[in-house]
């Protein structure tokens, strides 16, 4: 029996797949695909998956996304898996993890800390084997789904 693909192919761009359902829209604002206004953009929400059970996909016609949108993306959706396509052909495909250390990306909801009173980057770093990340400055330490992003 023939499989119908439920999201039309890509000829170039970028493939975010295995995406929470209820993280997807997040990830459009977060990527700021809400403002593209020449580029397709195909969303697929409340897709089945062997992995996660229902998922979502977006798929962004000629985009390809710097590491530093990567490392954001991982902090709200951590291991998506993310396939860069070219001339209809998967050329690169990873799964996308949180890296070790954070920059400029998580704001410390410390009101006290230096970073949220003086003109510097916010820096955090992964507590391995949690979901948590602690600020470089004040220690303060937050779980991965309660960060806000800066």
């Amino acid at each position: 029996m023939k499989r119908q693909l439920l999201v039309a192919a890509l000829e170039n761009g970028t493939v975010i797949d295995h995406i929470p359902c209820d993280k997807v829209f997040q990830v459009i604002n977060l990527l700021h695909l809400d403002q593209n206004d020449h580029d397709a953009i195909t969303i697929g929400l409340n897709l089945e998956s062997e992995r996660i059970g229902l998922k979502g996909i977006i798929k962004v016609a000629n985009r390809f996304f710097t590491d530093e949108e990567l490392n954001q993306l991982s902090v709200i959706t951590p291991n998506v898996s993310l396939a860069i396509i070219r001339g209809y052909e998967v050329v690169e495909k990873k799964d996308v993890c949180m890296p070790p250390t954070l920059s400029g990306i998580i704001c410390c909801p410390n009101p006290k800390c230096i970073c949220n009173n003086e003109p510097m980057r916010t820096l955090f770093h992964a507590v391995p084997g949690t979901d948590h990340l602690t600020c470089h400055y004040c220690g303060t330490t937050v779980r991965q789904r309660d960060v806000s992003l800066c």
